[in-house]
């Protein structure tokens, strides 16, 4: 089977690489179609592991003009030239391009696997409206969660063509800390055993057009705003940002945030760009928040594979995430529900109980996000797909004797 991988980044998306290397270790073929330009982390990933990586002739910015309509059709011949089996695409943008460059192709026609690593737009009633038609196109909608899974029913798909799989989190990699390891990030953080540390790693995602206008939806301004009111009495708690403007404009917000809640001025707050490995801000952390406006399963997962509870919103897919033993979840942009949330982790952590739900979040991540069952389970739908496709192609009375 030869599976064209298209996705609109050439940074980001490395959740893909796990499904890359189950389709290459059953011997099938994959060739990645990523934006022309530079590189990138997921480009070089992909380099690495000996993928070929073809330059869209589209980048994938559905902007009005000509230059659209060229790119489109460009991204149609080449991949009418890559004679895919199964062309598997991730991101709205990609979603839309692969379904315009192989509309109308008959016969050679490749199966179209759509997986959403998330529900924003389907957050817009615009996009929502136009995706109750264009998802038709897909011959499989994955869902990256059971809440987006839902969202595709809730618009006409059935359930046979929307599978639920998690993108997961490499349990393997993201470990419980060992004691060494844990007192060495927090020496880092100059916390001492005694201080509660609270984490939250996300990018910066500037407020959305189309959806929840004039807020990012990660939801930074909801926990600053809950961390205030949190250390009016306690001040031994600290409280960790890992992450910087996802882009510009993602810059251009952090800035702002940083100047309406006075952050700088906050003893109790570090807030880093960057980290050369994030699970050093979580083997350091006692607690993590999830407070996003929307999201998918988000940061909770590797959390908990570090053994690491969560407070998270009941947005998206995060419920599915915690239970009320691994951790707590609140109202979306609710700061004094959040607030309340932390009080009670911080009693947790002071009656030495929170490493109990640190555990159970370990053990729920392993049975249910684990990355390699969750890879393998992609790969069984794309070769599911592709043999459906073979039986749409086969003419009529083929085989019969």
């Amino acid at each position: 089977m030869r599976v064209a991988l298209v996705i609109k980044t050439a940074d980001g998306g490395r959740w893909t690489l796990p499904h890359v290397d189950e389709l290459r270790e059953r011997g099938h073929e994959v060739v990645a179609v990523l934006p022309p330009g530079s590189e990138g982390q997921l480009r070089k990933a992909l380099h690495d592991r000996g993928v070929d990586v073809v330059q869209s002739a589209f980048d994938f910015r559905f902007r009005p003009g000509p230059g659209t309509l060229r790119g489109l059709l460009g991204l149609r011949r080449q991949l009418r030239g890559l004679a895919p089996d199964v062309v598997h695409y991730h991101l709205y943008a990609s979603a839309l391009a692969c379904r315009l460059a192989t509309l109308g192709r008959r016969g050679a026609a490749p199966a179209r696997v759509h997986m959403v690593p998330g529900p924003l737009f389907l957050e817009s009633p615009l996009i929502r409206a136009v995706e109750r038609g264009l998802c038709r196109l897909d011959d499989v909608t994955i869902g990256g969660s059971e809440h987006i899974a839902g969202l595709y029913r809730e618009i006409g798909l059935s359930e046979e063509r929307t599978p639920a799989i998690p993108y997961g989190v490499d349990v393997e990699r993201f470990t419980p800390p060992s004691a060494v390891y844990r007192a060495a990030s927090r020496d880092a953080l100059c916390a001492g055993d005694d201080t509660f540390v609270v984490c939250m790693v996300a990018y910066v995602y500037a407020p959305k057009r189309l959806v929840r206008r004039g807020r990012g939806v990660k939801g930074h301004d909801v926990l600053l705003a809950a961390w205030r009111e949190f250390t009016r009495d306690r001040p031994d708690a600290r409280l960790v940002l890992l992450g910087g403007g996802f882009d510009a404009a993602g810059a251009a917000h952090k800035r702002r945030l940083l100047e309406r809640y006075d952050v700088p001025a906050d003893r109790t707050i570090d807030w880093h760009e960057s980290a050369l490995d994030v699970r050093d801000c979580y083997a350091a952390a006692d607690c993590s928040v999830s407070p996003s406006l929307s999201e998918n399963h988000g940061a909770a997962l590797e959390a908990a594979a570090m053994g690491v509870p969560s407070i998270v919103s009941d947005a998206g897919a995060l419920p599915e995430t915690v239970d009320p033993a691994s951790g707590w979840m609140v109202p979306r942009d609710d700061p004094a529900a959040l607030a309340a949330a932390l009080r009670e982790a911080y009693a947790d952590f002071r009656a030495g109980t929170l490493a109990r739900r640190g555990e159970a979040a370990r053990e729920r991540a392993v049975r249910l996000f684990a990355q390699r069952p969750a890879a393998r389970a992609v790969a069984d739908v794309l070769e599911r797909a592709e043999r459906r496709r073979g039986e749409r192609r086969r003419p009529r009375g083929a085989g019969v004797r």
